[in-house]
């Protein structure tokens, strides 16, 4: 089974930045599709954004676009999440997935997923 493990989750002031971190094991990581989702308390399961294996093309949802940045390490089998501009709507569980045929935002076609890591941004 593939196993991810998220790291990076914290609190930190409106405007700071965070680093995200997501650790693959027991598949091939050059070959995923790698996505991050995020959960506020009492919402649903949202988008952030993904990196495919094709060519690394990025994807960003609108509420982060110009703030988020992806990006994937094969060698490393990670993916990280860099957070800046951090404001209080940002708060949630966020969430590391992979697939090797994913349909972009959608986490039905996801098939691993890590535990989460708690962000929490203060005003």
């Amino acid at each position: 089974q593939v196993q991810l493990v998220e790291s990076g989750g914290g609190l930190v002031q409106a405007g700071g930045s965070l680093r995200l971190s997501c650790a693959a094991s027991g598949g091939t990581f050059s070959t995923y599709t790698m996505a991050w989702f995020r959960q506020a308390a009492g919402k649903e399961r949202e988008f952030v954004s993904y990196v495919t294996w094709i060519r690394g093309s990025t994807y960003y949802a609108d509420s982060v676009k110009a703030r988020f940045t992806i990006s994937r390490d094969d060698a490393k089998s990670t993916v990280y999440l860099q957070m800046n501009s951090l404001k209080p709507e940002d708060t949630a569980v966020y969430y590391c997935a992979a697939a090797i045929y994913a349909l972009g935002s959608n986490p039905k076609t996801y098939a691993y997923w890590g535990q989460g890591t708690q962000v929490t941004v203060s005003s």
